[in-house]
């Protein structure tokens, strides 16, 4: 852990939270009241090795618990072509009455994501690799004569 102030501290946590450096800096340091002031002594503060690491760590781990891995994405597709996830929908009671209902996932939904995961692993592709040993030989047999003519 880098070793920061209160103020600066409360100014990186700010930053990380709005990416807004003015805004971050005055809620960090109350007394200043012009923005031009607030973004330039927050723009100083951007430069500081410590409060630089410290937003940088923050990020990287806000960065890890928001966006879905590789992995959690593949489990999800596999569990909707399985009809194992599950979404909502209104259904009619009558009398213009509504409830929310889980459903399992529509065939079209289904399908979907069974193409995503056919794409992701190559099972639709028509390419094929060839491994060729052997030696190339080029015959030249357009021209007429010694000289190509």
């Amino acid at each position: 852990m880098v070793n920061l102030t209160e103020k600066q501290l409360r100014f990186a946590d700010e930053y990380v939270r709005t990416g807004n450096i003015s805004e971050s800096y005055r809620n960090a340091y109350p007394n200043v009241k012009k923005d031009a002031a607030a973004r330039a002594s927050g723009s100083r503060l951007l430069t500081n090795v410590n409060v630089k690491s410290y937003i940088q760590e923050r990020m990287e781990l806000l960065k890890k618990d928001s966006i879905a891995e590789q992995d959690e994405i593949l489990q999800f597709l596999t569990s909707v072509v399985r009809g194992k996830a599950s979404g909502t929908a209104l259904v009619g009671l009558g009398m213009g009455e509504q409830s929310v209902d889980q459903v399992p996932p529509t065939i079209a939904e289904r399908t979907k994501a069974a193409e995503l995961l056919g794409k992701r692993y190559a099972l639709f592709t028509d390419k094929q690799e060839i491994d060729v040993k052997g030696a190339v030989k080029f015959i030249d047999d357009i021209g007429g004569g010694e000289n190509g003519s």
